[in-house]
């Protein structure tokens, strides 16, 4: 036990102390977790597996393996969203902790409408328990290191039509708050080398009794170094009156046109971002590894 009893800030709730001690306890003690903050927005997690295993007389997780095929997790706003994150600050008891393999699969988990088949594996992930005077449990952030790096895969796929669907539905929302009506949209994802990808987005749209064409285009591609950088990004339409109506949308992309963004310090320490890729077919793959 640490002699460490500061405030800790934007802790994860795990229930009532003391930690579970038992692979079948902490099973079900997550399960809780979960439903809890998922339950209003998702359906099926009664279909959700989780296995676990600790390490006796240790806080340590040997293992843990979360089996998400089945889970719908409905669209969200920001408003929506969960934000289970508390602050507690009477600390009585800390224990830093690390676990040992993470394992997750969804064959598919559907997200915001997109069936996703989903591999994940994290190795070294370390965190600590913290008990609060109150009785509460919570699992705080410990920090990663050079020294006690995490490694790790991710591979997630989902059909392209799948996605453009969903594009097609958020952008009828975002239009419809602009007061214009979408009546078509046609998208063109391609692949532009393992780690680019270029989008052209032509819509129809409405406003009141004026229809016309407009496109929406954009590149991202991430380099060696693995920085991201966003090029070609821009909104036209031949209809003069559509495109002076576009001027606040087209202002708000210029000022990402160009943005490079670096994935690998925007990390913390021990999270070393070593390949990113993105497959585009009749699926988009993408398929990143730390460490």
């Amino acid at each position: 036990m640490s002699d460490d009893l500061s405030p800790a800030h934007d802790v994860l709730p795990f229930g009532r102390a003391p930690r579970p001690d038992t692979g079948p306890a902490l099973a079900e003690r997550l399960r809780e977790v979960m439903t809890r903050n998922l339950g209003p927005h998702a359906s099926g997690l009664d279909r959700v597996r989780i296995d676990a295993a600790t390490v006796p007389g240790s806080p340590d997780v040997q293992s843990l393996d979360v089996d998400v095929t089945g889970l719908v997790v409905r669209a969200m706003g920001a408003a929506d969203a969960p934000d289970p994150a508390e602050n507690v600050e009477h600390v009585v008891g800390r224990e830093k902790a690390v676990t040992r393999t993470i394992r997750a699969q969804g064959h598919p988990v559907t997200v915001a409408g997109v069936a996703v088949d989903l591999d994940a594996e994290i190795r070294d992930l370390r965190f600590s328990w913290v008990e609060g005077a109150d009785g509460s449990l919570s699992i705080e952030e410990s920090g990663q290191s050079t020294e006690h790096p995490v490694s790790g895969h991710l591979r997630a796929a989902a059909s392209r039509d799948a996605l453009v669907t969903t594009v097609r539905e958020l952008a009828t929302k975002a239009l419809a708050d602009q007061g214009f009506t979408l009546t078509a949209l046609d998208v063109d994802l391609a692949s532009r080398g393992p780690r680019a990808a270029s989008i052209v987005a032509s819509a129809k749209i409405r406003k009141g009794f004026l229809s016309a064409s407009a496109q929406i285009t954009a590149t991202a591609e991430i380099d060696q170094a693995m920085v991201l950088t966003l090029s070609n990004i821009g909104a036209t339409s031949r209809n003069p009156v559509v495109a002076a109506l576009l001027l606040a949308v087209r202002g708000k992309l210029e000022q990402v046109d160009g943005k490079r963004i670096d994935l690998a310090s925007s990390l913390p320490p021990g999270v070393t971002l070593s390949d990113v890729r993105l497959d585009v077919g009749e699926q988009l793959v993408l398929s990143v590894r730390v460490g």
